[in-house]
């Protein structure tokens, strides 16, 4: 996520404790917001994808191959 974004969301929080935001400015934090969460939960996703376990029968198992195909869900 661009850092223009995240300038964007701490202005709008700054001015929703100083005067409050209008209808418009309110979906605008929501949206953005929306964005912010989804960017963050997709790089913690792609890395845990990249990630490698050795279970107790000396397998390697990659956690991306294993659970991957859920990655399309939200939640």
């Amino acid at each position: 996520m661009p850092d223009l974004n995240i300038d964007r969301i701490n202005e709008l929080y700054r001015k929703s404790k100083a005067e409050g935001l209008t209808d418009a400015e309110k979906k605008e934090q929501q949206l953005l917001r929306q964005q912010y969460v989804a960017a963050i939960r997709g790089s913690i996703r792609s890395q845990l994808n990249q990630i490698d376990m050795q279970m107790e029968d000396g397998t390697i198992v990659n956690l991306g191959e294993k659970y991957g195909k859920k990655a399309g869900r939200e939640g």
